[in-house]
């Protein structure tokens, strides 16, 4: 089950690939997220990152919010962004929130990836405003900060609804310290969200998979860091992320993966049960 959710299956299609119930399979979601998400908390800390690129990544829970009434709102429906802090050298994702995109959500996504570094670190956004302000109150003094402004161009003649606009330019503004212009850059972090868009159904475009549960959502994203940061074999790297940052020294299984999770307590009424129906066994 965890191997389909982690290779960009569905739920329904997990469903009918192991003939396993919905429920069963949502439930293994939740308590494998939760766990997985403890586990990114308490571990992935005391990083040395020279490069640190960040970006937020869109997707939506029920439906867009121009089409969420208030009653579903309440319930955590609407636009949705995952913020994503990735090292440009290991690849390790370090830090990751999901939640909304004002500068709130990105002082406490700053605050996050701040609290997991040691020593000077250069790091590179968009040109999100919500970052100006988070990066000086996490790191203060202590980084190298630019911002990366892509330049799209005007759309082209044979243009369609879903044509990608054609990037024509970046404009790199330096914001504090001294960042270092070769380095400067978004592309990893960039193409992390494509790798997430790959490996969680719940991302891909102009299909139905979407979540329903902002909850599930949530615990979708913590099982997928998880699996890249320690089951998933970098290419380019030959190592998974959390090997090239020396935090784990081999490649996760699946079947290590699951041991994340708490062990099941088994109820007393239920041992008492069993010990019930051995003893009758026993004497009939």
């Amino acid at each position: 089950m965890i191997g389909c959710l982690t290779e960009g299956n569905s739920i329904r299609a997990t469903v009918r690939m192991t003939g396993i119930s919905k429920t069963t399979i949502s439930k293994l979601l939740a308590d494998l997220g939760a766990a997985c998400a403890a586990y990114h908390d308490r571990y992935v800390r005391n990083l040395r990152v020279r490069r640190l690129q960040a970006d937020e990544i869109w997707q939506f829970v029920g439906a867009k919010a121009k089409n969420v009434s208030v009653e579903k709102k309440q319930k955590g429906w609407g636009d949705v962004w995952t913020w994503v802090g990735i090292d440009a050298d290991t690849k390790l994702v370090i830090s990751y929130l999901v939640g909304g995109r004002d500068a709130g959500w990105a002082m406490d996504f700053m605050n996050d990836c701040a609290s997991r570094i040691i020593g000077r670190v250069q790091v590179t956004t968009d040109g999100h405003r919500g970052y100006l302000e988070a990066i000086e109150g996490a790191f203060g003094m202590d980084c190298d900060y630019a911002m990366l402004q892509k330049i799209y161009g005007a759309p082209a003649e044979n243009h369609t609804r879903y044509s990608p606009a054609k990037c024509i330019g970046a404009d790199m503004k330096i914001v504090s310290g001294n960042p270092d212009p070769k380095h400067v850059s978004t592309s990893y972090v960039e193409r992390q969200n494509l790798t997430m868009r790959m490996h969680m159904r719940r991302f891909t475009r102009l299909t139905n998979a979407f979540s329903k549960k902002i909850e599930n959502h949530a615990h979708s994203v913590a099982l997928h860091y998880m699996f890249y940061n320690f089951c998933r074999v970098h290419s380019s790297l030959r190592v998974t992320p959390a090997m090239e940052a020396g935090i784990s020294d081999h490649v996760w299984s699946l079947e290590e993966l699951c041991t994340l999770m708490p062990k099941p307590v088994v109820k007393t009424s239920t041992i008492e049960r069993d010990m019930l129906r051995k003893a009758l066994g026993e004497s009939a």
